[in-house]
């Protein structure tokens, strides 16, 4: 059982630190039935996730699966701040009311993949809030200024003159501490919370707290393009929220290729099952296509049920295989003339006009089922079928 559980827990990651403490915390848990702590930071500053956050989420679930106590972090106090990873400019600092909106979607959103009976949900305004100026100090005087700038984005920021608020050379700290807090035994996180990660461990033996961590990163998924990661901003994403259509189709439309990167990462499937599959694809026993809609059905169950994400199938099925159009269709108005990328952005089929003009450029954009070539297309008064690649549809009058 212990090497099964390690295969599963390895599974997907980029990097362990300290593997063996791994170990012995699934012997004790399987010889002695003790249980042990994972910790994951989440600061709440989108009310919405995606899937990729979510393999964070699914590798808790199987800590979950083999003994683990999961700590998921809410970082109520952190997010104040603002997490300065991979960012070239100080992050915009969110407000109470934002902050307590985002956790309540993230949390409902989470235990769509989590136990919550092996879930404890904690905060760190409840204990980095109560810290003294004195407290704060004693923190701080355990990194240093150099050591601060060897991470790449600050020293990015540092050589081009742009400025870096003290405030984020303390958010490595704080987090670290949050390991301090809950005496954690393992933490999870993205390759570029490495440093972030690292730090939790520094603290535990600085503090004394007679345990350091193992730290274990996982890889950033790739969205729906192959290349860039997953991200709202760059229209590449799932969202966990997304309507089950949506969600089916937007799955069906990643490659071949990636296909294979997400049954690893999202899949609840074993690793040998998942080899069984892409041996039957390889030796042409199995087609692709078909592989992808088993995919898209456990994403879309997982997320809404079994039963919504078949009719998503059917409907998928009805629009593409047989070129109809689907049955249930979203409807808008609006005062024209109306520039056509902005259509689609208030028609929620884009989420930027940039994004709907690269769009029309690519031939992905119709109207009336006739491809829209004219980016600067102004539609006047009448009603419009409005369609953006292959799945997402809208009705729009214009006045």
């Amino acid at each position: 059982m212990i090497d099964e559980a390690l295969r599963e827990i390895n599974r997907g990651c980029a990097e362990i630190i300290d593997n063996e403490r791994i170990e012995k915390l699934l012997k004790a848990y399987f010889q002695e039935g003790k249980t042990y702590t994972v910790k994951a930071g989440f600061d709440p500053t989108a009310p919405d996730l995606h899937l990729g956050h979510t393999v964070l989420l699914q590798k808790l679930a199987t800590f979950q699966k083999y003994g683990a106590r999961v700590q998921f972090l809410i970082g109520s106090f952190t997010a104040t701040i603002g997490d300065p990873t991979g960012k070239n400019i100080t992050r915009k600092v969110l407000s109470k009311e934002d902050i307590v909106k985002n956790i309540e979607s993230y949390t409902s959103q989470a235990f769509k993949i989590l136990d919550e009976s092996k879930t404890d949900i904690v905060y760190n305004d409840d204990w980095l809030g109560k810290m003294s100026a004195a407290d704060l100090i004693t923190l701080a005087s355990n990194l240093t200024v150099a050591r601060m700038l060897e991470r790449d984005d600050f020293s990015k920021r540092f050589k081009t003159n742009v400025a870096i608020a003290t405030s984020e050379f303390m958010y490595p700290l704080l987090q670290g501490y949050d390991s301090v807090y809950l005496a954690s035994d393992i933490e999870i996180g993205g390759t570029d919370q490495k440093f972030n990660l690292l730090m939790g461990r520094q603290l535990q033996k600085a503090y004394d707290i007679k345990k350091q961590q193992a730290i274990l990163m996982m890889p950033i998924l790739e969205g729906l393009d192959g290349v860039q990661k997953m991200s709202k901003s760059l229209g590449n994403y799932i969202g966990v929220s997304d309507e089950p259509n949506d969600m089916f189709g937007k799955v069906l439309s990643i490659s071949d290729e990636l296909m294979w990167r997400y049954f690893e990462l999202l899949s609840d499937k074993s690793l040998d099952e998942i080899a069984e599959l892409e041996s039957a694809v390889k030796e042409a026993k199995v087609h692709p296509k078909k592989v992808k809609e088993d995919l898209a059905l456990e994403i879309t169950t997982r997320f809404h049920n079994k039963e919504v994400a078949q009719n998503a199938k059917e409907e998928f099925d009805k629009v593409h295989s047989k070129s109809q159009i689907p049955s249930d269709i979203s409807e808008f108005n609006c005062d024209g003339p109306v520039w056509i990328a902005k259509a689609l952005q208030e028609c929620n089929m884009e989420p930027s006009t940039s994004q709907a003009r690269r769009d029309i450029k690519q031939g992905g954009v119709k109207i009336d089922q006739e491809k829209v070539l004219d980016e600067k297309l102004e539609l006047s008064a009448g009603e419009y079928l409005l369609q953006v690649g292959k799945r997402k549809f809208a009705k729009l009058k214009v006045s």
